[in-house]
């Protein structure tokens, strides 16, 4: 019995919270622009200010991410006044911009050039991709982690 209590004492008062802001670490990480400048995270959240902006964290060599870019399109296609930012670990800025174009990929477009393991990707505990994120207008994170382009959680979060 005293061990039962312990289990469920430890259990509940683990901080399962997801978080709703970005660390400092994550706000100053730096991504490359299609045009090839340097921009810290902090200012692309700042460019869609008061906006819900879909995060979708992929590459143009995972399979599923190119799987699920049909479900992304139809999102684009469904919430049109939404923000779509596309944070790409492609292994080089050149196979990032073909897969961009290859596969239509509409949207605002970065290249993560810490990886996976850089302050982003720590932010996030970042362990497969895609990874699809949901900041809403006051700039709060109100999807932290989902891989389906269609989870019904992404989805209440855009129907507002």
């Amino acid at each position: 019995m005293n061990y039962l209590l312990v289990l469920l004492i430890n259990f509940f008062s683990c901080n399962v919270e997801k978080p709703t802001r970005f660390s400092e670490e994550a706000l100053n990480d730096t991504f490359i622009t299609l045009g090839g400048d340097e921009v810290s995270f902090d200012l692309i959240l700042e460019k869609h200010k008061g906006k819900t902006i879909v995060i979708d964290v992929w590459a143009s060599w995972c399979g599923d991410c190119l799987r699920g870019m049909p479900k992304v399109k139809e999102l684009q296609a469904k919430y049109k006044d939404v923000v779509y930012v596309f944070l790409s670990l492609d292994r080089g800025r050149e196979s990032w911009k073909r897969g961009i174009e290859k596969y239509n990929v509409q949207g605002d477009h970065y290249f993560m050039q810490s990886g996976w393991k850089g302050p982003f990707g720590n932010f996030l505990n970042l362990d497969w991709i895609p990874r699809y994120l949901v900041v809403n207008e006051a700039s709060e994170i109100v999807v932290y982690k989902v891989i389906e382009a269609n989870d019904k959680k992404l989805i209440k979060a855009l129907k507002k």
